[in-house]
């Protein structure tokens, strides 16, 4: 896909997934290759330290905070969405899921956030980070809520992804299942790892790098405090 037809997609893309298209979404997000890669996400999380508080932006229907409870059962979760629809659905979700009062849901755009200077010790998002219309508004948004010394990571699907994820990910879900993965980077405006990296050197992050998590590239962010600068 040409740069110029990834930004064409981009512009008629919605940025939040509306009613009755987030019932779809919510199908197919509950399949056994996307909740997989869920957990994987919620685990790597788990892996940069305890965090009291943790804001899932483009949260979709919840299936991230219901794994991230699993790994992170003390923390304070709280997941934004654009798209009211999808906001809807992750509350009847986190019913069925039977989850407790520590997890918020509101609606909000990626790009103004309605919380006050560092209030998150994480700042995470999966799958959403392509259909933000002002990437780096949302980027100096997550360094604005995060509290010094955390970080932000930033899961998508990406053009590029190295031939020896490819055969990791074929190996563990099969080529069915590979295949939705391809098609979709063809129907959506993804970038690819530099460019996401990129992005992420134009704000304030201190530390910015790439690494994968499946057939998810993850940007890293690290908020620096003053006294580390």
């Amino acid at each position: 896909m040409s740069n110029r037809w990834r930004q064409f997609i981009k512009s008629i893309h919605p940025e939040g997934i509306p009613w009755p298209a987030s019932i779809f979404y919510n199908a197919l997000s509950g399949t056994n290759i996307f909740l997989s890669h869920y957990e994987l996400v919620a685990a790597d999380v788990a892996h940069f330290g305890k965090a009291a508080r943790l804001l899932d932006i483009g949260t979709g229907p919840g299936h991230l905070l219901a794994a991230m409870r699993k790994v992170m059962p003390d923390t304070q979760l709280t997941g934004v969405d654009i798209s009211a629809a999808m906001i809807a659905q992750a509350k009847r979700n986190m019913e069925k899921y039977e989850q407790d009062s520590h997890i918020e849901l509101r609606v909000a755009d990626a790009a103004a956030l309605p919380f006050p200077d560092a209030t998150f010790d994480r700042v995470v998002s999966t799958g959403s980070f392509h259909h933000w219309k002002n990437q780096l508004g949302a980027l100096a948004e997550m360094y604005r809520v995060l509290k010094d010394d955390g970080c932000a990571l930033i899961y998508d699907l990406v053009r590029d992804i190295p031939e020896t994820v490819l055969q990791e990910v074929l190996a563990k879900y099969g080529g069915f299942r590979l295949l939705l993965l391809w098609l979709h980077s063809f129907e959506e405006p993804f970038l690819n790892a530099p460019e996401m990296e990129q992005l992420g050197r134009q704000t304030k992050f201190a530390g910015v790098e790439t690494k994968f998590a499946g057939a998810l590239c993850c940007l890293i962010l690290r908020k620096h405090s003053e006294v580390n600068k």
